[in-house]
Formats: structure tokens, sequence, C-alpha cells
């Protein structure tokens, strides 16, 4: 067999395919932007049919960019954006509704009720979680609510939920294979990470079906394959894991106390706590890191919503800047005598606040602010979130001890930008030579299934660092800024 390993990474703005060798040099690659869809504020959703179309795309076009055939790869990885829902008719394939995004915020009315009613806890011992619009199960219960005969449909086995991986995945194999990943499932607020199966009584609390359910499997393992008139012959799948998880795989944090954090559309920083299950006394989510061999290791998660999308603000919204690539540039021009925070709660505010209702607002303007330090702003706000969150890591455990963070994402290959998170640290930062480790992630589950790439310890010693960022930022300037971004959190807070 030979070592070639493709990846489909599908997430929240666009959908990527590479081609890796043995080597993990990437050899082919594609990328497909799909649209977004806003039916009304605080609502995000995606056509099925489109994020179909650009995985099809993207995989037939990374090939032919690496000048291979299906018949030459041994192995397909999926990852994905996680949380973002999809029901679909088991029959005809076809979605019953565009599937309903991770940022969605729509079921925050029925998260509080949730709450009120004493649910927290339940949810917390079982899952991990917080209850939040972000997760997939109150997402599950809103489209059979809302589609006419959905629930009734549901019940009687008629339809089949999954988050994008498993979506793809009954579509790669022509609705052979009904599955998803640990990591994924854990992401729903369905399923018990102690455990490793889904949870009746959550179902039952948040109106979930079971017979709408995927097999969940280990996160490398026989995922069937896809069908030969895709891709002109069938290709094995054999891994699978949400983007996060992945991109903790693709940095080879495999260890108790390794961190990552990936800087794309929202900023998700994962801590390895291995075989121990930390419960969280500050909002942190308990979650999956990965499932091998049936045993599960662990991990404390924080979730920003907003990183690269502050950019993109900045961007589109703005228009301030032409290409995100601008904004290091100008953030180290802007007057340091400006102390100007940005609080990018534009669909809520994620861990350690979990506050669904605070909305973007921003600080410290003058007559004299301008273009520079609103792009310092965005930048330095991705940078302050993951310093509360670091923080929150390690109060819930402080076994992380000493921590380096390896990065990953489009944000980091701004030097500007990761050397603020360095200094707001006070931790060295860490960015990899292959960039693309999310894929990488996706791809070492399969080609490790496979039997053609290296086992855990053989990946982790070919993990290569193309640059280390350590603090220079004076001491108490540091403490200056981090005490003006608590401040303008609190002022932007709806819940305390």
């Amino acid at each position: 067999m030979s070592g070639y390993v493709l990846a489909i990474d599908q997430g929240t703005t666009s959908t990527r395919a590479i081609v890796f060798d043995d080597s993990f040099r990437v050899v082919g690659v594609s990328q497909q932007e799909f649209p977004q869809i806003l039916p009304r504020s605080g609502w995000v959703e995606h056509d099925p049919e489109a994020i179909w179309s650009s995985a099809v795309a993207t995989v037939k076009a990374a090939l032919a960019d690496a000048s291979l055939t299906a018949g030459d790869i041994s192995a397909l990885g999926i990852t994905n954006q996680r949380e973002t829902t999809v029901i679909w008719d088991r029959e005809s394939g076809r979605p019953i509704h565009n599937a309903i995004v991770w940022q969605d915020r729509r079921t925050s009315e029925r998260c509080r009720e949730l709450v009120e009613s004493g649910a927290e806890e339940l949810v917390a011992e079982r899952t991990g979680l917080v209850i939040d619009p972000y997760f997939a199960g109150t997402k599950i219960s809103w489209i059979l609510d809302n589609v006419s005969g959905a629930r009734a449909r549901a019940e009687s086995g008629a339809l089949a939920f999954g988050t994008i991986d498993s979506f793809l995945l009954w579509r790669l194999t022509d609705g052979r294979v009904h599955a998803t990943d640990a990591t994924n499932a854990a992401r729903t607020m369905l399923f018990d990470t102690g455990a490793n199966a889904w949870d009746e009584e959550l179902c039952a609390l948040l109106r979930v079906p079971m017979a709408l359910l995927p097999e969940v499997r280990d996160c490398a393992a026989d995922f069937g394959e896809t069908a030969p008139a895709l891709f002109g012959g069938s290709i094995r799948i054999g891994g699978m894991a949400g983007d996060q998880h992945a991109a903790t795989l693709g940095n080879a944090c495999f260890k108790p106390g390794m961190m990552k954090a990936t800087y794309g559309t929202g900023c998700f920083a994962i801590l390895n706590t291995g075989h121990e299950r930390v419960r969280s006394g500050n909002r942190l989510l308990s979650t999956l890191a990965y499932r091998l061999d049936g045993r599960s290791t662990y991990a404390l998660e924080g979730s920003i919503f907003i990183a690269g999308a502050a950019v993109q603000w900045l961007r589109d919204g703005l228009r301030i800047v032409e290409r995100a690539a601008e904004t290091g540039a100008m953030a180290a021009r802007a007057d340091e005598m400006q102390d100007v925070y940005l609080v990018p709660a534009f669909t809520g505010l994620g861990a350690p606040w979990w506050d669904a209702e605070a909305r973007g607002a921003m600080f410290g303007l003058t007559r004299n602010t301008g273009p520079d330090e609103f792009a310092r702003a965005a930048l330095e706000a991705v940078c302050f979130q993951t310093a509360d969150l670091l923080d929150a890591m390690r109060r819930d455990w402080p076994a992380a001890g000493e921590t380096v963070l390896r990065v990953d994402g489009g944000m980091v290959a701004s030097d500007w930008t990761m050397q603020r998170l360095a200094d707001l640290l006070n931790a060295p930062v860490d960015r990899p030579t292959v960039l693309e480790t999310t894929a990488l992630g996706a791809a070492w589950l399969a080609g490790r299934q496979a039997g053609v790439w290296p086992d855990m310890d053989g990946f982790a010693e070919r993990w290569n660092l193309e640059r280390r960022f350590e603090p220079t930022l004076d001491p108490v300037r540091r403490g200056q800024k981090l005490k003006g971004w608590a401040d303008a959190v609190q002022r932007t807070r709806t819940n305390g």
C-alpha cells in the first residue's frame, strides 16, 4: 500500500481536501468556500448540499493537484466543524432543513429553561458540557419541532441525525454507514463520556429520539469505503474526529499537560488531561480529546466563538482592511498609548463566561483612534481570551504547571499576533512547520488505521517546530492590559 493519505477538512466557511505523502508533506490541496446563511440576528445556517458538493469537488481537485487517482490513496480521514447539526431522510439522503451551525443562538431560550429546571448538574456530570445553544442537542430538537411532521418521522426511524462528519460519511458511502466518532458524539449534550454511550436520560430531557442517532466508533476505525463512482474508485475511510480534536492529534499533544489552540473562525484551546476526566469549576468543558483502541483520553477545553471572525468583521463589515493579512502590520503601527479593547461577543461569549446574550462592544475609543487601533484590538482580543482560558485551566487542573502552547490555524501566520499571544500568556508559543494540523490529524488517524503511517510515538517524534515565540512584554504593562481587558468583559456581560 502507498503512504498517500487524503483528508477532508470541512470547516465553517470552506471545505478543503489535502493529500499527504508518507513524510506528512502536502502534495495536493484544494479549497472551496460556501455561502453563510443568516436568516435573522443570531441565527447561522449552512446548506448541507453545498457542503457535500464542496467536499466532492475538493477531493477531485486535490487528487488532480497531486497527480494521483483514488487507487493511489491508502486511506481517507474526515475532520469537521463540530456541533453543526443536520437531519436527513434515510431513504432519499436529502436534508429536511438547512444545517444549524455551531455559532447559532436560536435555542437560547430553551437552554435557559433547562438551566432553570435544574438540569445543569446532570448534563455536566454525564457529558462534561454546560447547557448552551452551541451544542447539537437543542438544535436537533428545534428542527424536529419546526419542520412539519419531522418529530413523528424521527420517532419512526425514517430520519437520521449527524454532525457534518456523519452526514458526509453517509453520502460518501452511498447511505451504507450511519456512524460518527466519539469526539463528535461528545459535543451533542447526549453522550455520556464516562460510559462511552448515548445517554437515554439526556435524550429524553432534550426530546431527541434515539432512533435518530448514529453508531459511535473510535476516532481511528473502519468507517467503510467511498462509493466507487464518486472518485473513480473506492477509498477506505479510516479516521474521523472533530476539528479541534484532529488539531490536537496533528499537534502531537499526546501527553497529559500538553496544550494546543487553533485560531480559525473561532479559537479552541484543548489541554490534555490523560485518562483523568477533570470536572471544571470554572465553566470550561471536560471533553474527550480522542478515543483510540477503545480507550478515552480526556481534555479540558475552552471555546472562543470569535477569533479570525473578528478580522473578517474588519474586512467585510467595517471595510477598513482589504485583506486579513494586513492587520498584523497595522497592529504594529498602532498607538501604544491608546488602550482600545474589542470584546467580540458577536454571537455571545464562550468559555469561561458562557453568556449567550452578550453582544460585542469596543472600549477606550478617542478622537485619535483609527484603523490601526481597531486592527490591534481585534488581534489582541484573541490573545486576551486565550489568557482567560489558560488561567481557568490552571485553576481547574494545577498539574498543567508551566505550559507551552502549540498553535495552528490561519491566524498563526501573523508573527505580531503570536508574539502578543506569548506576551499576554506569559508563556512560550510554538508554531509548527506544518500548519495544516487539523487535516494532518485526520490523515494520521486514517493512516494509522490503514497501517501505512506510524503509531503515536513515531508520529510525535516527527513533529517539527518552525518558531518559538517567547514572552518579552514588561510584567507591569502586561498586568495593566489584562486588567483593562477584564474590565471591558465585565461591562459587556449580561449574566453578572
